[in-house]
């Protein structure tokens, strides 16, 4: 095997890149741990330019697992700032593509390549997304902050081969310049440093009939109550602001409240092996990738069995991200301006003293459903590449010790997560279909957008 390894030197931190670059038939491999050669398989370089982006958010899930504060509001936003630097480092390979900027909220500037210049997209990509990920996750720990240097560096050499080192050099630059100004524009958003303020420590409750109260076993207090007034990516409509309202509070037997909570019990003390089993495999609790996480992984693994270019890729995954991020944000708004009690609340003290869920009860209020509200925005922008009708093998808890759980369509993703919660006994009914209706306009207006 004939071949002459490409040297790399990180000679500054702050935007200037320096390396020997030469020709090699192969790409050498390294052994940097479990972590990095996990990602490695991927099978990362030329031909393959999407597995670039896929590996990177590979790593990310990883940070969202064990970076302490980020919560699903928290780490759907690490992922929209991501997908949106991604975005536009490499739509440019692609005939037509759009720049966002102008179109989202707020963002004004993002660099542009140099025209008549040569880059290399994925090159640009890779540096980009390091660069972001780096100023999303500050506070990962020193183990997981080396791995985004090795990730960078081994992609970099994976896809520098047959390249001119100007053509590198640019290509980086341009990356990193992108990355800059995605992530100065993210800073004013409201949510910059939700991940070292989980539970504000100046935030009261109200109190009143029907209004939340922190639940058992934990009585932790209120989660992120301000994420609400975060600045979304896309301008929110006006009908937004107004909400559709829960029903009417009441321990009225004959009341529909009454009735969405007894459906609640019931169903918790009625769960068939399947049901359980659904309740379970979307519970993606703490210590886990989240809800938002996991969906940013299905999109991935479908990028990846698909073989979308990285211009399809970048647009699939800034599209998946902004419709999170907005997706906690108006959940998140929803949650503090009903402060709706939790069942576990209303059924110890209406209908059953001694019932517990099967899953841990979260510690904000329960209306709208996050779940609900993730899995519909996400999924109908699936569904909008793929199609209504597309069917799919979803692998990603098979780490966990679930099977893959296959799928016959988008909708019947969105269905099945939305439901999960009121299997797992933390959501009323209509928590979840209000989160799906809410996740589905998202999606649409996040569509509506040229890439």
């Amino acid at each position: 095997m004939k071949f002459v390894c490409l040297r790399l030197c990180f000679v500054y931190l702050m935007f200037i890149f320096g390396f020997l670059a030469c020709k090699k038939e192969d790409i050498v491999t390294h052994d940097h741990g479990p972590e990095i050669n996990e990602i490695a398989t991927l099978v990362v370089g030329p031909g393959n330019d999407a597995a670039v982006a896929v590996s990177w958010y590979q790593l990310q899930l990883k940070l969202i697992k064990e970076t302490s504060g980020f919560t699903p509001p928290v780490a759907a936003r690490a992922i929209a700032y991501t997908g949106i630097t991604l975005h536009e480092a490499a739509v440019w390979g692609a005939r037509g593509a759009s720049s966002l900027k102008g179109q989202l909220n707020g963002l004004s500037y993002v660099p542009a390549p140099e025209r008549g210049k040569k880059y290399n997209w994925a090159i640009a990509a890779n540096s980009a997304m390091a660069a972001i990920i780096k100023n999303l996750f500050p506070n990962a720990n020193a183990a997981n902050l080396a791995l985004i240097t090795q990730l960078e560096i081994d992609n970099l050499e994976a896809y520098s081969d047959s390249c001119a080192q100007e053509e590198i050099i640019r290509s980086v630059n341009f990356g990193r310049q992108v990355a800059g100004s995605i992530y100065q524009w993210s800073t004013s958003d409201g949510g910059k440093d939700g991940y070292a303020n989980t539970f504000p420590p100046e935030y009261v409750p109200p109190v009143g009939p029907g209004l939340w109260v922190s639940t058992p076993p934990a009585f932790q207090p209120a989660m992120l109550p301000y994420w609400g007034n975060n600045r979304p990516i896309i301008r929110a409509n006006t009908s937004d602001s107004a909400g559709i309202r829960p029903p009417v509070y009441s321990t009225d037997t004959t009341s529909v409240f009454y009735n969405e909570a007894f459906l609640v019990y019931h169903t918790g003390v009625t769960l068939t092996p399947e049901q359980n089993l659904i309740a379970r495999y979307w519970a993606d609790g703490g210590g886990t990738f989240t809800p938002p996480g996991h969906l940013i992984a299905i999109t991935a693994q479908l990028i990846s069995e698909q073989h979308l270019s990285l211009s399809a890729a970048a647009k699939l995954f800034a599209q998946v991200g902004i419709g999170l991020n907005d997706a906690g944000i108006l959940c998140w708004k929803y949650k503090y301006k009903y402060n709706l009690l939790r069942p576990i609340t209303y059924i110890r003290a209406n209908i059953n003293s001694t019932w517990l869920p099967l899953i841990g009860t979260p510690p904000f209020p329960s209306y709208t459903s996050g779940h609900a509200t993730f899995t519909s925005a996400a999924g109908h922008i699936l569904a909008a590449y793929f199609g209504t009708g597309f069917s799919f093998t979803d692998n990603q808890k098979v780490p966990e010790g679930f099977t893959p759980r296959f799928f016959n369509g988008f909708v019947n993703m969105i269905d099945e997560a939305a439901i999960s919660r009121v299997y797992g006994g933390i959501h009323y009914e209509f928590d979840s279909e209000v989160g799906k209706q809410t996740g589905g306009d998202i999606a649409e207006r996040v569509l509506s957008l040229r890439y």
